[in-house]
């Protein structure tokens, strides 16, 4: 049996996606914005360890290491760059350039999951990765538009929702993994 730690990269996927959401809606007009910093920072960090061991090391089977340990790495970097430019009251606008090609692999992600139908759910799945996508491509596009309340309300709405189909997709494999793994020894117990 394989080991399988995609449970706590999918929660970390919800957490920061809504973090993400409460911020626009919250916390980008804030004065001080640096206390994001430590949220966006222990997504970030989390992600980028937790991405580049899935990345370097293949435990899963098949395609899943690339489609979660490359674009979990990814999300994983943005966010950390985030929370240390908050931290810093830096300007976002360069992490969002590289946030657009991290959305543009997160899309590339989403269609290739539901064209392949890997996963349970991979219309779920696939979906969440193609909205997350598509808030790193659009990113510093509409960077000049987050000024806008409303626009701002919108944009947290459609993260909340992926949000909300990352952890409808978590909680499912949360509990079959549960169930999996019930009965899993380490080799030093067998």
């Amino acid at each position: 049996m394989f080991i399988d730690y995609l449970t706590i990269i999918m929660i970390n996927l919800v957490a920061g996606t809504a973090l993400l959401a409460h911020y626009l809606y919250k916390g980008y007009e804030a004065d001080d914005q640096r206390p994001y910093a430590a949220g966006f920072g222990i997504t970030g960090l989390l992600g980028v360890v937790l991405g580049l061991v899935l990345t370097f090391t293949w435990p899963l089977p098949g395609s899943y290491n690339i489609a979660y340990g490359e674009a979990t790495t990814l999300f994983g970097a943005v966010f950390l760059a985030t929370g240390l430019a908050l931290s810093q009251r830096w300007d976002l606008r360069p992490i969002t350039i590289y946030a657009f090609f991290a959305g543009v692999y997160a899309v590339v992600v989403g269609v290739r999951i539901i064209s392949l139908q890997i996963t349970k759910e991979p219309l779920f799945s696939g979906i969440g990765f193609i909205l997350a996508g598509l808030g790193g491509v659009l990113a510093y596009p509409v960077f000049g538009l987050l000024k806008n309340r409303t626009f701002r309300l919108i944009a947290a709405i459609v993260l909340l929702i992926t949000a909300l189909l990352w952890a409808f997709t978590f909680y499912n494999a949360l509990w079959g993994h549960m169930e999996s793994f019930q009965v899993w020894l380490p080799p030093t117990m067998k």
